[in-house]
């Protein structure tokens, strides 16, 4: 372990040459920022034996770790999930440039003609846990959108991450982009992080991905901006007009499918009048497919539930259950408990979607759809480097385009203000 001095003239020395590359990645063509993605690809498809190696040390460390099932599931990768970063490259490669786009532009009575144009917000810090694929997703998306980016992956993902790494840097080569538009923090020292929370000359701004400790830690210390995603509160909201047969299919998918990411299902919220009919079915089917269901008043569970429940992310085959009266209670408990995630109602009735829509600002609202579609993939950004919670800059899936500011470009003609 590298003392403190270490690890700050280490990250100081990463910090310069990420500022430096990312003032060359800032005009970069788009032809040549493709062409680095598809390389990576290339590269992490031909070195998968050793990703999936690397990736059972991972595995080993979060088991002598403690790391739950459902942490775990997030850690792992076989060659499907390699497969699944592969596509997420090439998808995010064939994605139009967004530098440069004009967001609008207009003349004005003096004589001058004004645009305002994407630009790179410079350099970014992402600090994550656990998935090694958001090594890939993010150095994909800040090099897409002409940043340089930091990455500083959990310790668990030490390995994994490091050859995911090495593999965006050959792409960089590949296109004759420098190398240092992409670095990866290489040590697990958590003084790292500490470090880069203060980086206010090197780094612009700083992503969280990860749970709530990690995010309250980045949040309470940070001196550099943060894009938030705290935690994946997500519920769904069961109406009396809901369709019995979208409804248990939604909500088996939204819990189950996998229960370790931010998008799975974690309270369900039933109307009063589906209490002991399609509420206690769907909470059935749940039991039946191994889930702990924790159960309010009025409803059967696997256990009952306790004040603690409600508001909390399990990241496992656990939910919350409970009544409500009508929408306007599932929308107050969502007020109350909710994370301004990703939050859905099932519901045929659209005044009842309309007004749920209009009365919650979750990031991401859904009606007949499972909340496991909070994805950018999902939303055709290729991949993402998190969901931001918050409402300043970037909310929802952070694609490339988020990771854009703008500047105003004005054209005169030997024009003077009067």
């Amino acid at each position: 372990m590298k003392d403190s001095s270490d690890i700050s003239t280490m990250m100081e020395a990463i910090g310069t040459r990420a500022k430096a590359a990312s003032r060359q990645l800032a005009f970069a063509s788009a032809a040549d920022k493709r062409a680095a993605l598809l390389a990576a690809a290339d590269t992490v498809w031909q070195r998968r034996a050793q990703i999936i190696a690397a990736n059972e040390k991972d595995m080993a460390f979060g088991r002598d770790k403690g790391l739950t099932a459902a942490m775990l599931d997030r850690l792992m990768l076989d060659e499907d999930r390699i497969k699944g970063i592969v596509s997420g490259l090439r998808a995010v490669a064939d994605q139009d440039d967004p530098v440069g786009e004009v967001l609008s532009e207009w003349d004005m009575q003096s004589g001058i003609h004004i645009r305002r144009v994407r630009t790179p917000l410079g350099v970014i810090g992402v600090i994550y846990e656990s998935r090694p694929n958001v090594t890939a997703d993010a150095g994909a998306l800040c090099l897409k959108s002409g940043n340089a980016v930091i990455l500083r992956g959990g310790s668990e993902s030490f390995h994994s991450s490091g050859i995911i790494h090495e593999c965006l840097q050959e792409g960089l080569k590949a296109a004759g982009l420098l190398v240092d538009a992409v670095q990866l923090v290489p040590t697990r020292d958590r003084a790292a992080v500490s470090a880069m929370l203060q980086m206010t000359d090197f780094i612009d701004v700083i992503v969280p991905r990860g749970g709530k400790g990690l995010v309250g830690l980045v949040q309470r210390e940070a001196r550099v901006p943060v894009f938030a995603h705290l935690e994946g509160i997500c519920h769904i909201y069961i109406d009396k007009d809901a369709d019995a047969e979208k409804t248990r299919r939604v909500v088996m998918n939204a819990k189950t499918r996998r229960t370790g990411i931010c998008g799975s299902a974690e309270c369900l919220l039933i109307h009063r009048d589906l209490a002991t009919g399609l509420g206690q079915t769907v909470l059935d089917d749940l039991m039946a497919a191994g889930v702990e269901v924790r159960a309010g008043e009025g409803l059967k569970g696997s256990v009952v539930a306790q004040p603690e429940d409600f508001g909390k992310e399990f990241l496992d085959m656990i939910i919350a259950a409970r009544i409500v009266d009508d929408v306007d209670g599932a929308i107050a408990h969502i007020g109350q408990f909710g994370s301004n995630h990703t939050d859905a109602i099932m519901t045929e009735d659209d005044a009842t979607a309309d007004r749920f829509f209009t009365r919650l600002d979750s990031a991401i609202l859904m009606r007949n759809a499972s909340t496991q579609f909070a994805d950018g993939g999902e939303f055709g950004m290729g991949a993402e480097i998190g969901i931001a919670t918050g409402k300043m800059h970037a909310r929802g899936p952070v694609g490339a385009a988020q990771l854009t500011s703008f500047k105003y470009l004005v054209d005169g003609d030997g024009t003077v203000r009067a």
